[in-house]
């Protein structure tokens, strides 16, 4: 039987040959490797694969995955000679290791660039438009001008830029009063506007129900008057009718209708006695 030692230390010194031939590649992993600097191959596909000893060759990873840069604020200047204070952050990942490799060397060297290449972009897109524009209009077109623009100025080494969004837009201190005094002026401004639009509306409105409130009473005006006409026309043919042949009777009717109106308890009337007012009230016919 071998000795026990022996086949220990056998194994750990396979194990640890093994470690040093072999590495490695996560599925979320690339890997370039050097030797002696220089990068001789490149692994991008998750697997186990085997290099030469260090220090002859030695395996240097790199994420493939989804990598988030978030900058500090920065100062814009916008169209109309405005400043905006931007924070933004964007999402890049490495698409040629060995290219980043040997531009960017790490990840550190590559957010300073990306910093650079993403906050140029941003100045140049958000300086063609006013802070209105940049505030109220669809910002979701300027990132993606932006988007495309970092992405195209980052490729070159390497980079991919997924995406550019803004986190956060404020003004600085010194010009918040002055834009929000402006912008109570022309909501203000917007508000007369409307309520003058209201009250012209308002006024056609009336004018309008005024004019067609007098047609429909002048209209029924016409009919009570022509309905009124009719009523006494109506009547008066009854009152013919009724009187045809007892024109006696009719004048002796309408002299007491003419004594109730005249003869009251405090009226004074003075006529001669032999008139035909007082014929009835002697007893004559």
């Amino acid at each position: 039987m071998k000795n026990p030692v022996a086949l220990i230390v056998s194994i750990v010194v396979v194990l640890f040959a093994s470690n040093m031939v072999m590495f490695k590649v996560n599925e979320w992993e690339q890997a370039v490797v050097l030797q002696f600097g220089e990068p001789v191959q490149v692994y991008t596909e998750p697997g186990l694969y085997f290099k030469l000893p260090d220090p002859l060759q030695k395996a240097t990873m790199f994420s493939a995955r989804l990598i988030d840069y978030d900058s500090d604020p920065s100062t814009i200047p916008t169209k109309d000679k405005k400043f905006i204070v931007l924070d933004n952050f964007a999402r890049w990942k490495i698409v040629e290791p060995l290219v980043f490799l040997k531009s960017m060397r790490s990840r550190s060297g590559a957010l300073a660039r990306l910093d650079d290449i993403i906050y140029s972009e941003l100045r140049n897109e958000l300086g063609q438009h006013t802070l209105s524009e940049i505030v109220s209009q669809d910002r979701e077109e300027l990132m993606r001008k932006v988007t495309e623009r970092s992405n195209a100025g980052a490729i070159s080494y390497g980079i991919e830029v997924v995406d550019v969004r803004i986190k956060r837009a404020d003004l600085p201190p010194e010009n918040e009063a002055s834009v929000y005094n402006r912008m109570r002026a022309e909501r203000e401004r917007e508000a007369l506007r409307y309520r003058s639009e209201g009250e012209e509306s308002a006024l056609k409105i009336r004018a309008e129900t005024d004019l067609e409130a007098a047609q429909i009473a002048a209209e029924a005006k016409e009919k009570a008057q022509i309905i009124h006409g009719q009523g006494d026309a109506e009547a008066m043919s009854i009152y013919a009718k009724a009187y045809t042949g007892a024109e006696e009777f009719y004048q002796f009717t309408r002299t007491l209708e003419a004594y109730e109106v005249s003869l009251t308890e405090k009226s004074t009337l003075v006529q001669p006695a032999n008139t035909d007012f007082f014929r009835y009230l002697k007893g004559g016919k």
